[in-house]
């Protein structure tokens, strides 16, 4: 639903379109970076796409080897059936959340027969007043994580709703929302959470926002967005944190202004609201943590962020970092910014963010997932299928192949290269499909195969990534011309006939990219968007004589073109290098061999290296500029 605001600035943006002339088909296309204000982006639906590629590979081992391995019955129903806890968390709402999107876009029988199972077992469970929980009656509401856990069974039963007509879903989601609605507002003083205090209160019901704002998209009820807008325990307008860290050996806090993942849901949630209603205080919020994550040195190297959970500017990368629900909501505030701006920096966080910290939180198979990714020291995996990361990483998974592409008035974007095929309806009955033929993210070519259903003129957006300061792009057969980075997508606007093509050409050379803070005097590995580790399966030897491989020496002329390894995933890259024992004089050639994955390499125990010139590094290109305003 567009704002007013929006609204205005389509039809000037409209007005002032109908003043150019068109182009014939087959002349050079006016193809620019220009400014689109107001030109607000929208995701395609999930069943118009279908993925295939690296992003595609991981979304069907999500599904196959780990949403429908799941011992749904015992560990995720069952504790709704028996209703006799005092407190917990399971996070089945989220469960049903990632099912319904899942089969949106699969169309696949057994996961949309799950996502029926899961949706008819969990509305079995509701009790005359409308809740649908784990906890004892004495503890309802007010027991910790009972809204939360409420929240995400309002959210995915809506969607349900949403996805595929189920009326039943709406009505459930809408009798438990109007429960805790009534609950709270009888005991308007009772603030949930274990310490009482109203900070606190955002952990526990995290996800409250996001779900009563999608029910009032559904339903247009005035109730819920009135809750979420002027309950006075609530307000979500007003929310106005300020960032804090935890200080090293005081007590850990969950609230939101500590909490990476509190405090991010907080403002997509708001980042929600300002698209029913726009307002520049719901931005506030969102670009306070792009000013920590990007000027801060809050934003870790492969795209996320959190130490223990919470904000942290050391850049320290062992330990608990990088924690699973963060990369989720760091990557869901980009896909909002992105659609409210149409900055193409947010599409480059989102894709460092996925290829990287996400993909690098699932094993090889799929089944095993993590609550942490550190980039140094042994990454380990969560012992349960429940609980808060292992839901949120499904959820983001499934809202993936939203991500792709996007729509802007007649406008098509290309966000994320990988390997796809989408069909996108325009106006006056028209539709244009369009295809990916890329192994992005192991070279940078892609080529993109336009069908429109007729001889048409749209404009085509392609984001340049900002670590490809060059890139050629190709019209058909045309002279190639060189394109680079912007604020903006790329503009291609011409005339379309069925099987033109456009093909971009982004060169991936070796960067070493410049630690800071915790990681000064080092370098981190990176080619195009994918960071590269020393992962133990390969470095064995190395690692008997050193057991501190961060302080290795590498000798970056010894890196040369990468070459397949298909031991994390089938279209893999590593590279073979050389490198001096810490501490030691360069001036001779380097004696020591060193194999360099993939960050998403299950083995890896370090991500940032010492150089013998650390002028040959380069700033990180996500945070050596200012955020998007």
């Amino acid at each position: 639903m567009r704002s007013p605001l929006q609204l205005v600035l389509s039809i000037a943006l409209m007005l002032t379109a109908a003043n150019v002339q068109p182009e014939a088909v087959g002349e050079q296309p006016a193809a620019r970076n220009r400014a689109l204000a107001g030109d607000a982006m929208t995701p395609i639906g999930l069943g118009e796409i279908k993925i295939a590629g690296e992003i595609g590979r991981r979304l069907d081992i999500t599904v196959n080897n780990n949403l429908l391995a799941l011992d749904t019955e015992n560990v995720f129903l069952a504790p709704f059936r028996r209703r006799n806890q005092a407190s917990g968390y399971i996070g089945l709402g989220k469960l049903i959340d990632a099912t319904v999107r899942f089969a949106a876009y699969t169309k696949d029988d057994k996961v949309r027969a799950l996502k029926n199972h899961l949706v008819a077992e969990a509305i079995k469970t509701q009790e005359p007043d409308g809740y649908i929980g784990i906890l004892v009656p004495a503890n309802r509401l007010w027991g910790v994580y009972d809204i939360h856990e409420m929240s995400y069974l309002v959210l995915g039963l809506t969607n349900d709703y949403k996805c595929f007509g189920e009326q039943a879903s709406l009505t459930a989601a809408r009798k438990l929302a109007d429960f805790i609605i009534a609950r709270w507002s009888a005991e308007p003083s009772r603030i949930p959470g274990p310490t009482g205090k109203r900070a606190n209160m955002y952990g526990v019901t995290t996800g409250l926002d996001g779900a009563l704002l999608t029910l009032y998209e559904q339903t247009k009820d005035q109730r819920y967005l009135d809750f979420c807008t002027k309950f006075e325990q609530y307000r979500l307008p007003e929310w106005n944190s300020i960032i804090k860290m935890d200080e090293p050996n005081k007590p850990y806090h969950m609230d939101d202004e500590r909490h990476a993942y509190i405090f991010m849901a907080l403002c997509v949630a708001q980042l929600q609201l300002h698209d029913l209603r726009a307002d520049a205080r719901l931005l506030k919020q969102t670009r306070q943590a792009l000013d920590f994550l990007m000027r801060r040195d809050g934003l870790l190297i492969p795209g996320s962020c959190s130490l223990q959970e919470a904000w942290h500017d050391s850049q320290v990368g062992s330990g608990n970092v990088s924690e699973s629900c963060a990369t989720a909501y760091l990557t869901r505030m980009m896909d909002r910014m992105l659609r409210i701006t149409g900055d193409s920096q947010f599409g480059n966080m989102m894709e460092r963010a996925v290829y990287n910290a996400l993909f690098a939180a699932e094993s090889p198979d799929g089944r095993k997932l993590r609550y942490f990714c550190p980039l140094e020291g042994n990454r380990t995996y969560f012992d349960r299928d429940t609980f808060c990361c292992p839901n949120n990483f499904r959820r983001i998974m499934a809202e993936l192949p939203a991500m792709i592409y996007y729509r802007s008035n007649d406008a098509l974007a290309v966000n994320l290269y990988t390997q796809s095929t989408a069909k996108v309806d325009l106006r006056g009955g028209r539709s244009v499909t369009i295809r990916q033929e890329t192994d992005y993210p192991s070279s940078g070519l892609v080529r993109i195969v336009v069908a429109p259903s007729e001889a048409m003129e749209f404009p085509l957006r392609l984001r340049i990534p900002s670590w490809c300061p060059k890139a050629k792009l190709r019209i058909n057969g045309e002279t190639p011309i060189e394109v680079s980075p912007g604020e903006r997508f790329y503009e291609v606007c011409r005339g379309w006939k069925p099987a033109d093509s456009v093909t971009l050409d982004m060169p991936m050379p070796w960067r070493l990219v410049r630690g800071r803070k915790s990681q000064e005097g080092r370098a981190a590995l990176m080619r195009g968007p994918v960071v590269y580790c020393i992962g133990a399966a390969n470095n064995a030897e190395l690692l008997e004589k050193c057991r501190k491989p961060g302080d290795l020496i590498l000798d970056p002329t010894s890196l040369g073109a990468p070459v397949a390894d298909k031991s994390v995933r089938p279209d893999g890259m590593k590279v073979l290098a050389k490198a001096w024992p810490p501490e030691s004089e360069t001036k001779d050639p380097a004696p020591l061999d060193v194999v360099l994955t993939e960050f998403v390499d299950p083995s890896g125990v370090a991500t940032y290296f010492r150089l013998p010139d650390l002028t040959r590094a380069v700033d990180d290109e996500l945070t050596s500029k200012e955020p998007a305003r």
